[in-house]
Order: structure tokens, then C-alpha cells, then sequence
């Protein structure tokens, strides 16, 4: 509770600006942003995150640092006066730079760049990235020496076998990174739902001390007990806690196992809920991890088949990051590197495959895109979709259409069709307020006749329109409103007051510039 409340007032009195999540703040600068951070991201997550973890929230320090990256990759590329092109490239050389520091794996930053961040890998990318990584990798070993996170050396290879029960632990996998996902959602509900800092973080932290006094390997990021697992060392699970003494008792060790993959989303979510900063990624190998030793140790107990569980507990890893993150390439090239080499290739690509159809199948986005996704504001693969939500809609309203009052007459609205070059007039009262609008097409009978100019009143003639759309509309919103209407001009109208109209031949054009912006050479 002590790290959560020095990031508080960190926060609030020091920073005196919101700190954003990690990863999924990146995207949404990316997305909505046009790839600019703040300045104070360049070192609030990383303090925030470090109090947080240091004084033992549950969460990790990849997703705090990567945006930490990508803040300076923002900062460098707008003092070069770079275009979004180039700005969004540079932050995605800075976050695969950073995690291939982390990691020394260069090949599964590259593809973590690709698969999370959206980054098209085109002969444009492919250079900038892996020079990015490469060299992170090379200054990593220069300042602090070849260890890696997770050491890791394969005892036993894969045996033809064990491919049942690789494919069964993705499905598993599957499972629990839809289970993991769904708790960080439900929670992080829960907790807007608390209202003021202090409720949440007396009940968020509580529980977290609860949940730590009776699993302490939820304290911090957990490397330790990763570290412990993948040599198949348990006692992680019984070290000062409750359990010592019970080493012995496998069935003990297969409870603790249990309730710790279903505990520690609790926990993670439980240290942002009440205020901690961190990111999921740590949280994902520990999970992933302790689900592949409880899967083997399951296995071996009914006497099935004898598994080496220490490659189960690897390739779990692997499984929980395809799952949870949408990204099994990433999970196939990360665990290769941290197991230094090959050795695994076939089951970790097996299980990463089923971990990532299995939680696909069950949730669409993954839990970095999840929330961006629900507010159409992520920038995807898909170049028409993307290209899309980088519109805005304040940026698209046109105003020279010539309001006309409900009070004026078909004379006053035949000199506004001699000097406008509309077909189409809002009518708007004294306080703007939109009340409708005339078509010419409505109206062309009328004017040419004179004798009824002084007789018929705009307020006679105004049309309602079916369609209206809200500055606050998603170019995806917009553009289905344009499909479903069929008109080629529709008002915009912000709490009730007339802004002017978007056109779809100027949000057709403004698309055609964006894509021209984006092509790669």
C-alpha cells in the first residue's frame, strides 16, 4: 500500500497531470494523437511504476518502461519535425529497442512492434526496426552484461509424444487468458465505480495485503519465482508463508499452483485499481508459467505420461502471452531467445497457436487494444479501418452553409440561394439551436413564384433530417451514417447548438490525403 500511495502523491502533487497506462497509452497517441506523449512520460511511469513495484504491487515494469521508450521516440521525432509516418515509426523503434534491452531477444521485439503496436513490416520498417533492437540489444550487453531475466537451459528436447499435451496446455492457456482478461476487466469497472482516491486505495490495498500475506510470491513483479518455477524449484510457494513446513505434500503444491494462476490477475489488477502504475506483462509470465507447472504436475500425478515440467512451465509462458496479447509470434520468438535457441521451436509454436485461436475464439481484442477497440479508436492492420479513426470530426465540418432564421420568409430564402453556393440551409433560432433543415430540391416549385415570397415562412418549409452526427463521433460512426442515409451532406450538431455539416466527398477526399500520407515506399 505504501509504493500506491507515494505514486498518488507523486501524481498529485508533484506531476499534478494523469499518468496513463502503459502500452495501451501509446496506442491511443498512436491512434488519436497522431503519436504524440506528453513530456512527463518520458519519466512518470517509470518512477510511478518503480515506487509501485518496489514497494511491492503486483504488477511489472516491461509495460512502464516500453511507453517510457516510445515517450522519447515521440519527443526526438516532433524536435525533427517528422510527420506522423516517420513519429509512429520512431516510437515503435523505441518500444521494440526497449524490450529487446529487456529481454535481449532483438528478432521478438521486432515482432512485438508488428503485432501489438500495429506496425506494418514493409521494406520502410523492417531496417529502422531492427537496427533499433540490435543496437538496444548491443548497449544492454555493453552496461549490463549478457544475463538474461529468465535463464533457462533445455534439459530434455521435444518429444513427439508430448504434442497432445502441448496442444491441450494452449487450449488451456486459451482459457486462462480469457479468465485473465475478463477479471482485469470486470475489476477495472469495479474500481471506477469506487468513487475518490482513498476508497480505492484502502480497498484495493487491503485485499492486496491480504492476498500477499498469504501468497508472497505476489510481491513485485515476481522474477524470483518465474525464475524458481522454470528450474522446477516449488518452494517459492510455501517461503514465508502459511504453507511452510508442507513442502512435501504434492498435493499441497498443486493447490497452491491452482490458486495462485487464479489469484494473481486479482492481485495485479487489485495494485492498479487502487492507484499503482505497472503494466501486464509480468503479470502474464507468472501466470503463464504456473499454469504450464500445474498442467505437467497434473499430468505426471494421474500417471498419464512422465512431462518434463520445466518445459511446460517455458512453453506456458509462451501460451498466456499469445492468449492475453494476441500476439503468439511474439510468445514463439521471446521464449525461444530465453531458452537460447530452437530446442522447443515445434511445441511452443503448437501451443502458441491453439493459446491465441482458443482465446481469439472467446474475446475479439486483446487486453492492450481491448478498451481502444470498444471506443473505435484503435489503429489496426487494417489500412481502410485505420486510416479511418485518424480522422477527427471537428477537423471535417464545413461552415459555409448560409443559416437561415425560423422567422424569415421564401424571399429571404431565395437571396441566400442567389449567394450561396449550397443546395442545402440549416435553420437555426436566435441561440443556434438546430431546428432543420431546407433542401433547394424542396423548395425549387416556390421559387419562382413571387406572389407567395412575403406569405410562406421558413418555418413552414424546414425538414428534419434522419441523420445528424455529434463532434464526438467516430469517423466509423460517421461513416456508417453516410452508408445508412445515402446523402451526401449531414449536419453536425453538439448539444443541440448547429456546428455546420461534413460533407462525403470532403471526408472521401481527406481519406484519399491520409492514405497518400501513409503509403510506404
Amino acid at each position: 500500500m505504501i509504493g500506491i500511495l507515494l505514486s498518488i502523491l507523486f501524481i498529485k502533487f508533484v506531476l499534478r497531470k494523469q499518468v496513463r497506462q502503459g502500452i495501451s497509452n501509446v496506442l491511443y497517441s498512436i491512434s488519436k494523437r497522431s503519436g504524440k506523449l506528453n513530456r512527463h512520460n518520458m519519466y512518470s511511469s517509470v518512477v510511478t511504476s518503480a515506487l509501485t513495484v518496489g514497494f511491492g504491487g503486483s504488477v511489472g515494469l516491461e509495460g512502464p518502461t516500453i511507453s517510457t521508450g516510445a515517450a522519447f521516440g515521440s519527443f526526438a521525432s516532433r524536435i525533427m519535425g517528422l510527420d506522423f509516418k516517420l513519429r509512429s515509426l520512431m516510437m515503435a523503434c523505441a518500444c521494440a529497442g526497449t524490450m529487446a534491452a529487456i529481454f535481449k531477444a532483438p528478432i521478438a521485439a521486432i515482432v512485438f512492434a508488428v503485432e501489438v503496436f500495429m506496425i506494418d513490416l514493409t521494406t520502410f520498417s523492417l531496417m529502422p526496426l531492427l537496427f533499433a533492437s540490435v543496437f538496444a540489444v548491443l548497449t544492454s550487453w555493453f552496461f549490463l552484461g549478457n544475463d538474461v531475466l529468465y535463464p533457462f537451459t533445455v534439459v530434455e528436447t521435444f518429444a513427439l509424444g508430448d504434442l497432445p499435451f502441448y496442444i491441450l496446455l494452449g487450449i488451456v492457456c486459451g482459457l486462462v487468458s480469457v479468465y485473465f482478461t475478463k477479471v482485469y476487466e470486470w475489476l477495472e469497472e469495479r474500481f471506477i465505480q469506487i468513487g475518490g482516491v482513498f476508497w480505492k486505495l484502502m480497498v484495493g490495498g487491503l485485499i492486496l495485503g491480504g492476498l500477499i500475506f498469504l501468497f508472497p510470491s505476489f510481491y513485485g513483479e515476481g522474477y524470483e519465482s518465474i525464475n524458481a518455477c522454470l528450474q522446477g524449484d516449488l518452494s517459492y510457494l510455501f517461503s514465508n508463508s502459511l504453507f511452510v513446513g508442507l513442502e512435501d505434500k504434492l498435493w499441497v503444491a498443486i493447490g497452491l499452483l491452482s490458486l495462485i494462476v487464479l489469484l494473481k490477475i486479482v492481485a495485479t489488477s487489485l495494485t492498479l485499481g487502487a492507484g499503482g502504475i505497472g503494466g501486464v506483462f509480468a503479470p502474464t509470465l507468472f501466470m503463464g508459467v504456473n499454469t504450464g507447472m500445474l498442467f505437467a504436475t497434473l499430468v505426471n500425478f494421474s500417471g498419464i505420461r512422465e512431462l518434463n515440467s520445466n518445459n511446460f512451465a517455458l512453453i506456458g509462458m509462451a501460451g498466456l502471452i499469445a492468449g492475453v496479447m494476441h500476439a503468439p509470434l511474439t510468445a514463439i520468438f521471446l521464449i525461444a531467445d530465453i531458452s537460447g535457441g530452437y530446442a522447443l521451436f515445434v511445441p511452443l509454436m503448437v501451443t502458441a497457436a491453439f493459446a491465441f485461436l482458443t482465446a481469439k475464439s472467446m474475446i475479439k481484442d486483446s487486453i492492450y487494444h481491448a478498451q481502444l477497440a470498444r471506443r473505435k479508436e484503435l489503429f489496426t492492420h487494417h489500412r481502410d479501418q485505420a486510416t479511418l479513426r485518424m480522422l477527427k470530426v471537428k477537423n471535417l465540418i464545413e461552415r459555409d452553409f448560409l443559416p437561415l432564421s425560423p422567422k424569415a420568409s421564401l424571399r429571404d430564402l431565395t437571396q441566400a440561394i442567389s449567394i450561396s453556393q449550397r443546395n442545402i440551409f440549416p435553420v437555426v433560432d436566435a441561440e443556434d439551436n438546430f431546428l432543420g433543415i431546407i433542401k433547394m430540391d424542396d423548395v425549387r416549385h416556390l421559387i419562382f413564384k413571387p406572389d407567395l415570397y412575403d406569405k410562406v415562412m421558413i418555418s413552414e418549409l424546414i425538414c428534419i433530417p434522419q441523420y445528424r452526427i455529434s463532434p464526438s463521433d467516430s469517423m466509423e460512426t460517421v461513416a456508417e451514417k453516410f452508408q445508412m442515409s445515402d446523402k451526401f451532406n449531414m449536419p453536425v450538431i453538439e448539444d443541440g447548438k448547429y456546428c455546420g455539416f461534413i460533407s462525403r466527398a470532403n471526408v472521401f477526399s481527406t481519406y484519399r490525403e491520409k492514405v497518400k500520407q501513409f503509403s510506404h515506399d
